[in-house]
């Protein structure tokens, strides 16, 4: 009996290691860091690499309200800066080599909603350094996404914004950032993007290297444009329809060479992220990864080194209790590879 009973202790052996491998890919991942808590509602990250220290980069936040403001930390969490006074800013992006005055400087960008303005600041000081008003002329305006282009060949830099209503084509805005009288104001040089009308569009993310915009449609799916407006106006892809509990939400790019990686996207109700390939999204779902984040509107990653804690990257998404979380991509990297396998 002994024998016998060693053989089937044996053969099912195989089934529980399956079983504990299963359960632990259901397990929520920690954050490696949880930044100190602003005044009101954290909802949109930015991630500015410090060209000397990528150690020292930072973490650029709003802070949703009617007295909000933008806020930095570093990859501890601790607060390093801020902006107060912001009348309800939204979302955040950063990019790169703008030329202002004669000189290059990194800007972030947020939406203003009360003031249906895009307000910008210079990094990492926070320097306010332009502003200009957005979906003038429109019956709904109030901005809400926003993600930034730099064109590769040329280094001009373009703000995709979005809005808290809008028509059923037409309700993102393109808008060219220019240098006038000093400071850095925005045009409009073009009026795009399908909206289902379920409920609104927030999350806005561009991949500069591919070229592509990426919009969340909230319990719709996800649209896929071209960036440069030189390429047109015609809907390239949806994806995620049918994926989500109920909203679709922050979107974040992660490169792993020049045409491939992963697209990561909030399922927020129910605190996971939806994992899509880079090189064809519309291919589907291809992980989940559950989140200690909760409710997460938006999110942000690199895959840059930024010293031990983040050798391959970070990834921080907003969480409720007015916060960021701060996630060690190995992490992320370990779940995804495990659920495509």
């Amino acid at each position: 009996m002994k024998k016998v009973n060693n053989i089937i202790a044996l053969s099912v052996l195989p089934f529980l290691v399956n079983c504990v491998g299963q359960s632990q890919l259901g397990k929520k991942l920690k954050p490696t860091a949880v930044t100190e808590t602003v005044l009101y509602d954290t909802d949109d990250p930015a991630i500015w690499i410090n060209p000397e220290d990528a150690s020292k980069s930072i973490i650029i936040g709003t802070d949703k309200d009617t007295n909000g403001g933008l806020y930095a930390f570093n990859l501890e969490g601790k607060i390093v800066n801020k902006v107060l006074g912001l009348k309800r800013p939204n979302n955040v992006d950063i990019e790169y080599g703008f030329s202002l005055n004669g000189k290059k400087i990194d800007i972030a960008a947020a939406t203003e909603r009360e003031t249906n303005k895009v307000k910008l600041y210079s990094l990492p000081d926070l320097k306010e350094v332009g502003e200009f008003s957005v979906f003038d002329g429109e019956t709904e305006r109030g901005p809400m996404g926003i993600s930034m282009y730099r064109v590769p060949q040329t280094g001009e830099i373009y703000a995709i914004v979005g809005r808290k209503s809008g028509p059923s084509d037409g309700y993102l805005w393109q808008y060219k950032l220019i240098e006038k009288d000093g400071k850095i104001s925005g045009e409009v040089v073009r009026k795009f993007g399908k909206y289902s009308g379920l409920k609104e569009i927030e999350s806005i993310a561009v991949d500069d290297e591919m070229g592509y915009i990426y919009y969340s449609d909230e319990q719709f799916g996800v649209h896929q444009y071209y960036a440069d407006p030189a390429k047109g106006n015609e809907e390239i892809a949806v994806f995620g329809k049918g994926d989500f509990k109920s909203d679709v939400e922050g979107i974040s790019i992660y490169p792993t060479s020049s045409d491939t990686g992963y697209i990561l996207v909030s399922n927020q109700q129910k605190d996971t992220f939806n994992v899509y390939a880079r090189e064809n999204p519309a291919k589907g779902i291809i992980a989940e990864i559950p989140v200690s984040t909760r409710e997460s509107d938006g999110s942000e990653v690199t895959n840059l080194n930024l010293g031990p804690q983040f050798p391959k990257g970070v990834f921080v998404a907003m969480s409720n209790g007015k916060v960021f979380h701060l996630y060690d991509w190995r992490m992320i990297e370990e779940r995804i590879k495990a659920n495509i396998k």
